[in-house]
This record gives structure tokens, C-alpha cells and sequence, in this order.
């Protein structure tokens, strides 16, 4: 079994535990968030280029239901644009591109500490931490010289 079926089939397991109809544009809209952050019409194309047919409200039902199921993230970068991830075990950051938008994961071993000492500090119990860092990856920034 290929890698590619072999990820398509841990997806499909996925959404069977998760109660949910494993279909394969499903499956196909899982595959590609994992492949990054995405807006709902990256996904929507990159996805279409396997599955003519798939339709952008499927893929707009198929966040909404992933969301329900707390298999995916939503991240509100800007106003306009909502990106996807699948859920992740480990706490990261991000680096947004102001520039083309590129969103890129990042672990920062000092947010761990500094939420134990605010928890700490403000009898307070975090249940999630969410940086955000913008500025210009390395292609936009040679571009702006």
C-alpha cells in the first residue's frame, strides 16, 4: 500500500471513531489540511484536483462537521481569513507572512513556561495558548529590499 492510500486510510479510521461517515471526499479534505494551514479555498482546490466533483459547500459542511468533532482547528490570522489544522497534541506558535500569508508552525519552549507561571501567578487554570507572530518570511523579505 502506497503512503498516500495508506494516509487516506488512517483518515478514514479517523472519522469512523470520530462517528462519522468516512467518505472519501471527507477523507480527501482531512488529507489535505494535514498538509498545512489552509483557507477553506486552498483546501476546496487542492482537493478538487483529485475530486472534480467535490463541491465547495462539501467542503464548507466538512469543516464545520471536523470542527464539531474537535478533529481540526479554526485560526482567525486576520479577519478575512480563516485557516485549518488538524488538532495537535503539541502547543505550537505561528509565524504569519504579512506579505503572501504563509503561516508557519513554530514550538516555543518559553511559552510552556511562561503559562505555568501566569497559571501560577493568577490561581488561573490555561486551557489553551494561542501566539501569533507577523512579520515577512525570507522570500517576501529579500523581495522588499
Amino acid at each position: 500500500m502506497s503512503s498516500k492510500a495508506k494516509s487516506l486510510e488512517i483518515n478514514r479510521k479517523v472519522l469512523n471513531t470520530g462517528g462519522l461517515r468516512a467518505t472519501s471526499q471527507r477523507a480527501l479534505i482531512l488529507e489535505v489540511i494535514r498538509g498545512g494551514h489552509k483557507d477553506a479555498d486552498e483546501i476546496y482546490r487542492q482537493a478538487r484536483e483529485k475530486k472534480p466533483r467535490l463541491s465547495l459547500s462539501t467542503v464548507y459542511r466538512t469543516l464545520q462537521i471536523l470542527k464539531k468533532l474537535d478533529l481540526i482547528e479554526e485560526l482567525h490570522f486576520d479577519e478575512a481569513h480563516h485557516h485549518y489544522e488538524v488538532k495537535s497534541s503539541s502547543e505550537h506558535q505561528h509565524l504569519v507572512c504579512l506579505g503572501c500569508g504563509k503561516v508557519i508552525e513554530v514550538e516555543c519552549p518559553l511559552s510552556s513556561k511562561m503559562r505555568r507561571d501566569v497559571a501560577r501567578e493568577n490561581n488561573f487554570k490555561i486551557t489553551g495558548v494561542e501566539i501569533r507572530m507577523e512579520g515577512y518570511c525570507h522570500k517576501c523579505h529579500q523581495g522588499n529590499k
